[in-house]
């Protein structure tokens, strides 16, 4: 199983606090069935340092070390969780900002938590055409888009994908969220399933837990599609993409 999404990497973000730390939770996402783990630092968030690509190579570097050490089967890739801002192109062109994996084609990109900014819009348009594969992600989280779930369905028809967090399917974020992230499941709203993980308590990995929930409630194929979508793009490859289906009026008052 891979994991495109995960606060991995020790003393830079939110994350863990020391390599033990992720020591352990290399440990807990292996009992989970992952084998691949995309480290995806925050980056250009105001809470944190800025957590520059050099920072974050020497930081996989370290901790791949240690997994070999540990004789812990788990690789870590090297990305960025992209707060959306107005430079984000050339830094991505000058190697300062990662796509997952480095591989030069997927980007995860966070909004506020609270609203979608004005020039979203236009810059994955301009994304698109330099070539990247933008990656909305725990769009389920953002106030705005539970408000107007219609505006994540026009990102999503022209392209723009989504990545929804295993502790919102499993209710960890509260029932709303939960509802909330099953709808843009039955809508073909969202693409990947990731953990986001943080540490191993408040913030674990549930990722088995979520496909077992997708898996009953949405059936084998759709769990199939979403754990490939993640093996596809660190193979830098297509994923799967259904035709996203628009809220109607009367779901959206149904959320709650």
């Amino acid at each position: 199983m891979i994991d495109l999404h995960c606060h991995i990497l020790s003393g830079v973000d939110d994350g863990p606090s020391s390599i033990k730390d992720s020591i352990e939770m290399a440990r807990v996402a292996v009992s989970e069935g992952i084998n691949t783990i995309v480290a995806t630092p925050h980056y250009s968030h105001p809470s944190f340092q800025k957590n520059e690509a050099p920072l974050v190579h020497q930081k996989v570097t370290d901790l791949n070390e240690e997994l070999i050490r540990h004789n812990i089967p788990l690789e870590i890739l090297p990305g960025h969780e992209l707060r959306i801002h107005g430079d984000l192109i050339e830094e991505l062109q000058d190697g300062t900002a990662l796509s997952l994996a480095n591989l030069g084609t997927y980007l995860f990109i966070e909004f506020p938590s609270n609203h979608v900014p004005s020039y979203a819009t236009t810059l994955f348009y301009q994304l698109q055409v330099e070539g990247y594969q933008p990656v909305i992600v725990h769009p389920e989280r953002n106030s705005k888009l539970i408000e107007s779930p219609n505006i994540l369905y026009e990102f999503v028809k022209s392209g723009i994908l989504t990545q929804v967090t295993s502790s919102s399917i499993t209710g960890h974020f509260g029932k709303k969220i939960q509802k909330f992230s099953k709808q843009l499941i039955e809508h073909q709203l969202t693409h990947f399933v990731s953990s986001d993980a943080h540490n191993v308590n408040s913030r674990s990995f549930r990722m088995k837990s979520a496909y077992s929930i997708i898996e009953e409630e949405f059936g084998y194929e759709q769990t199939n599609i979403l754990k490939g979508n993640s093996e596809q793009v660190i193979n830098n490859e297509a994923v799967i993409i259904e035709e996203a289906i628009p809220f109607k009026r009367k779901k959206l008052l149904g959320i709650f």
